[in-house]
This record gives C-alpha cells, structure tokens and sequence, in this order.
C-alpha cells in the first residue's frame, strides 16, 4: 500500500498554468501525492510560475523564502524530507539564476518538461541537496502524448489545453520563448477528454491556447481541425452545456470560427480578443502583424455573425515610443468598440525580448498617467454593460458558495459573478434562469424566475 505524500502547487498567473497545475497533480497522484491547501508540512511544494507580469521572477523569490522556514522545519529532525521545485516560465527563464540564487530550489522545470515528474522526483529523493534538477529543455517528444489518460475532477467549470505555444514573436512577449513553438493536440485526443471532465461533472469546458484559435489539431481521419471545427464535435458531446475559449489572436480568426459563433449556442457569447493597442505604428512596433482597421473589421464580422457578443481585450499602455497621439488612438479604439472586461499594464521590459532594447522608453509617471485614464474608461464601460443588464433574464451557472449566508455563486454568459439566495446547496452545478435584479461594477445579483435548465441527476453533482 502506498504511503500518502502531501503535495502543495501554488499557481501563478495564466489559465494555461492552472491547467497544467491540475495535469502536475495528476502526474504525481500514481507516486502518492494528494494536494494539500498550505505548504507547511508538505512533502512537494511546486511553484507554478508566470512571466508575464511585472517582477515575477522576484515575487517568486519571496514566496521561496516563506517556504524555506517549513522546509527548515519540516527537515529539522533529520528524518523528514521537502521537495521544493519551481516550474513554469520563469523556471524556464531564468532557471539557473534560480538554482543559484536559491540553494534550497531541489528541482526546476519548464512547462514542456512536467510529464516527466515522476522520474525527477525520484531522482530528487534519492539526493536530496546532492544532485539538483533543472530540465528546461524542449524535448522533441509531446508532452501531451505523455500525461495520464485519466484526468481528475475539476469542477462544474474546467480548463482543458488544446494548443500551446506561440509563433507570433510580439516583440514584448516571452512566451515563444519559455512556451516554444505553436503545437495543437489531436482532435479526439481533446474530445475524450471533454467527455472525462463531463463525466465527472463539468458542465462548462473554457479550451485553451497561448494562441487558441491557431488550433490545427489532427483530425481522425487525417487532416487537421480548426478551432470551428473542434468547437463543432464538442457540442455535441451531451452534458457539455457551456464552450469558452482563451486567448485568441486577432490573426487567427477565419470564416469557419466566426461561423461557429453563429451556429453553436453552446458557445458563450463572450470573447476575449487582445488587440493590446489602439494605434497603427505602435501595434507595428509590437509586431501584432495586424492594424486597427484589421480588427475592428474582425470585430463587426464577429457581431454580425452573433449579435448578443460582448468583448474583452488585453492593453499594454506605455509602449516604448508610445506618444500621446498614440496613446489617444488606443482611448477611442475602446470608445469605438466598447469592452465589458479588459485586462490593461503599463510596459515593462522583459528580458530577452526585443521591446526591451527598444529606445524612447517612456517615463513612469507617464505610463502612470496613461493608465489611470483607460482604466477608467474601462470601468465605466464594464459598469454601464451590468447595469443594463438590470432587468434582463440571464441563464447562470451556479459553481460555489458566495459570502453570505444561503448564497451561492454563478457565472452569467458573459462572465460576470452572479450571487442569489434562497436556493438549496442542491442547486450548486445547476444551470439556473435569473432576473438580475443588482448591478456592481464587478458582479450582478438576482432572482430565481425559473426552474434549474437541463437539471442533471443527483449522481453528476460533485462532493
């Protein structure tokens, strides 16, 4: 029998990392590993890591110097031992800095290498402090061909990766370079899997890609899938209720996936599409390989196709040879297309990446500035979408409990929080008709008007 390993993963930034934080635990559930909320006393603490924010390399750093006082403690009898890894982007970044700047890292694994984990742990335990790992190469085979076939359940709403990596080399972005190149999994490779996750009780799968809609995965009989093509055979798949998918590139939206929109009310009429500035010569600096007009053309045809579609988008605002113009240029791209959700930065260099090298840097007061001004403008947009969704019959998916007693917690089309009470715990996983009777500028409230849709049986409710 199998002694039990307490396992900690603390995940940082992406969707793409909190899937593959997920797959980590599954790699090491054969070896003994049960996660566990806190990692004093773990046996394995794994630092899941992003490189896309700013500092991300030192905020690792700190957390690692939390966690050496519980590997001290853990270790102090001579006895007990703590794996400490540290995986991801940054891992794959900078991994040798991290090995040198931290003694007490035992392993550190870029995210192609984490369906190898058995055998680094095992390596790890038979040396602990002796021989350190760090596996930051990009092995010629497939990850995905090599994670387990089983997956654990995730939830009413779960992550599957179908594509990873990029080929666009935006000149601010580290991804082509700790993600590596475009890959896209196999059609029924993904299919099977969304069959998994249902029948264990997702109900809501978001697909994922660094660029998602450059998915080509191989078909069953040869050839390749789209993104409209996969998004079609998973709406099929009975039980499956809700289709998302994150992040898309404005270059890599066809005819095919606009038609998909159109066709297929499994897919939420919600889009993330960054388009991360408003202006001509800064998007070409950026290396998007698209301009304003491009977009917003990708945009009409978007909502032509489905009217009820509502956008969110990424904005970068401080761009090295950003001027004022420019900067004014991105301000009325957002007054033209209007986003009820957006992720906005002000630029900070990446190493290794071409913008970082680039001259006329622009001050921080500036940046400052700048983003306080969008950031408004987004949030009165977000706030003026929720409040006209006053009134409205929306359909949400209840996932949790919200903060108050006999609330529970949903998730409207569009993403939006939605709290309701009076429901019974039952309700949790169900699909529900609500009047939104509430608007805040992050989260709507409502009421029950209707019967749970599509009630499933008591069996498909997870514990």
């Amino acid at each position: 029998m199998s002694v039990t390993k307490k396992l900690f993963v603390k995940t940082y930034g992406c969707q793409m990392n909190v899937y593959d934080s997920q797959r980590m635990q599954d790699v090491l559930a054969p070896l003994g590993y049960q996660p566990v909320d806190d990692a004093a006393g773990a046996d394995m603490v794994i630092l899941n890591t992003c490189h896309i924010r700013e500092k991300a390399a030192e905020k690792v750093f700190s957390d690692l110097g939390r966690i050496r006082k519980h590997k001290k403690a853990k270790e102090a009898n001579g006895t007990d031992k703590m794996i400490v890894a540290v995986a991801g982007c940054v891992a794959q970044a900078e991994g040798a800095e991290l090995m040198r700047r931290e003694p007490m890292v035992d392993m550190v694994f870029g995210p192609q290498t984490y369906h190898r984990l058995p055998e680094m742990v095992a390596r790890a335990n038979r040396a602990i402090g002796r021989d350190r790992i760090i596996d930051t190469d990009f092995p010629a085979e497939e990850k995905f061909d090599h994670l387990p076939q089983q997956v654990s359940r995730q939830g009413y709403s779960a992550f599957l990766a179908i594509q990873e990596g990029c080929d666009k080399f935006c000149t601010f972005c580290v991804v082509p370079y700790t993600r590596g190149a475009e890959y896209s999994r196999s059609g029924m490779d993904v299919v099977n899997e969304a069959r998994q996750l249902v029948g264990k009780g997702t109900r809501e799968i978001t697909l994922l890609g660094q660029n998602v809609n450059a998915y080509h995965g191989e078909a069953p009989n040869g050839g390749e899938w789209t993104l409209g093509r996969l998004l079609r055979e998973l709406s099929e798949i009975d039980g499956l209720d809700r289709i998302r998918y994150t992040t898309s590139h404005p270059r890599d939206v066809d005819d095919d996936l606009i038609a998909a929109h159109r066709d297929l009310p499994k897919l939420m009429p919600f889009l993330h599409l960054p388009v991360q500035a408003g202006s001509d010569r800064v998007l070409q600096a950026m290396n998007r390989k698209h301009d304003g007009a491009f977009y917003r053309e990708i945009v009409a045809k978007l909502k032509d196709a489905c009217p009820d579609l509502a956008l969110s988008s990424d904005f970068i605002v401080g761009f090295p040879g950003e001027s004022d113009k420019d900067f004014e240029d991105t301000m009325q791209m957002v007054r033209d297309i209007t986003f009820i959700q957006a992720f906005s930065f002000k630029y900070s260099p990446r190493p290794g990446t071409p913008a970082s090298a680039m001259e006329l840097q622009v001050p921080e007061p500036v940046k400052t500035e700048r983003i306080m001004r969008l950031q408004a403008l987004l949030a009165e947009q977000q706030l003026e979408f929720n409040r006209n969704c006053l009134g409205k019959e929306m359909d949400v998916l209840l996932e949790r409990y919200g903060k108050l007693e006999g609330q529970l917690v949903g998730k409207s089309p569009y993403m939006q929080p939605v709290h309701v009470s009076g429901l019974p715990e039952s309700a949790l996983g169900q699909i529900v008709r609500l009047k939104i009777t509430e608007a805040l500028p992050n989260s709507l409230g409502g009421e029950l008007v209707d019967a749970p849709v599509q009630n499933r049986d008591s069996e498909r409710k997870i514990a």
